[in-house]
């Protein structure tokens, strides 16, 4: 609670301890259990099975990351001496003033984001993710709540590692990169079972990209020179491509009570985006995609979410468009492009109405995950 208003935080990261996948994987895959890296301060990468993923993946130059160091020395001194332990996640929600929060990896965003990995192997490393993640949230099992860990490369393994997650651990979503896998598109039947599951269980599928890894990334893959430049674009675009592919490949036709998140790539595109899907509905959406019973935006509105930056002033325009019932908080900690522990005041500062602001930090996330 902060100044009156109930907050959840729709996406709060956790950091995994490096030795995360020795600790829990299956041991008949002991031998090739990921390493989480750990040479700087705010070492995000992890190797599998021989390749380096995550982070900046060596790509820019030394004095990037003595910055880095720095900022997480200055923002996040105390959980870095207790490793980030979920005791000290917990003493972060109490200084941001959350209620709850829905816990997302970091290591965990890139471990799986290899093409053609080998289906047993990757829903080894799901499932001991999922293990761990379970008996972090049990230092405060009413307030922090699971994402798990589902493998793309595998739908029938996904479909049961989903099961398994929100029926024996309660665990409140799933979650996955917006980047595809295996060239297989989120609207291709394929993944129909897990769309179908998710339903069912009533969770949502949460996207979140991050970072450099072994997938087909189009906008960063040979384009992008800065770590400036690859987070401005990647976050929103990927979660653009992701959206657009499920309306107009009919996911949302198909499973009309299923709910999907596109979490920290901002929210302000909405409008804009629908706007331009509409658009192309009336000129050749309907020859195209016939089976199409809806416009894009109601799809959206129906069905989807986007979360909002605490200081996302652009993101102000959200009820003109209809949209004010499709936004979630998110605080990003312990990342770096965070206002910790001032996001939610952050928020409460920006010039939208007391109402947009209660829906953002707790009613439309509660929807979101169940917990209403």
């Amino acid at each position: 609670m902060k100044n009156g208003f109930k907050a959840m935080d729709s996406d709060m990261h956790i950091m995994e301890p490096p030795d995360l996948w020795q600790r829990y994987i299956d041991p008949a895959y002991a031998a090739r259990a990921p390493i989480g890296l750990n040479e700087f301060t705010r070492d995000l990468r992890v190797e599998v099975d021989g390749k380096v993923m995550g982070g900046a993946n060596n790509r820019f130059p030394k004095g990037f990351y003595d910055v880095i160091e720095q900022k997480m020395w200055d923002l996040y001194r105390e959980p870095l001496g207790r490793g980030f332990d979920a005791t000290s996640q917990i003493q972060a929600m109490d200084n941001e003033g959350l209620d709850t929060a829905v816990l997302f990896p970091t290591r965990g965003l890139f471990v799986l984001g290899i093409d053609q990995l080998d289906p047993g192997y990757a829903g080894a490393i799901a499932k001991a993710y999922n293990d761990w993640m379970h008996d972090f949230c049990e230092v405060a099992p009413t307030r922090m709540y699971g994402a798990a860990m589902v493998a793309p490369h595998d739908v029938d393994g996904a479909v049961a590692e989903a099961r398994r997650c929100v029926e024996e651990y309660g665990f409140k979503s799933i979650y996955m990169r917006p980047t595809y896998v295996n060239d297989h598109m989120w609207s291709d039947p394929y993944y129909d079972p897990l769309w179908a599951e998710c339903q069912r269980l009533g969770i949502p599928v949460g996207f979140h990209a991050a970072g450099f890894v072994d997938l087909p990334q189009p906008v960063i893959d040979r384009f992008v020179p800065t770590f400036s430049m690859m987070n401005t674009l990647t976050f929103p675009l990927e979660n653009m491509t992701a959206v657009t592919d499920m309306i107009f490949g009919g996911v949302f036709e198909r499973f009309p009570t299923l709910k999907v998140a596109y979490l920290e790539g901002n929210c302000s595109w909405m409008p804009w985006l629908l706007w331009r899907m509409n658009e192309y509905m009336e000129v050749t959406g309907y020859a195209e995609i016939p089976e199409l019973k809806l416009m894009p935006d109601e799809y959206f509105k129906r069905q989807c979410f986007t979360a909002i930056e605490c200081d996302e002033v652009t993101a102000g325009h959200m009820p003109e468009y209809g949209l004010e019932n499709n936004v979630v908080f998110s605080t990003d900690y312990p990342h770096l492009d965070v206002k910790y522990p001032h996001a939610v005041e952050t928020l409460l500062d920006l010039p939208i109405p007391d109402e947009s602001k209660r829906k953002y930090l707790w009613d439309n996330c509660a929807r979101l995950y169940g917990l209403d």
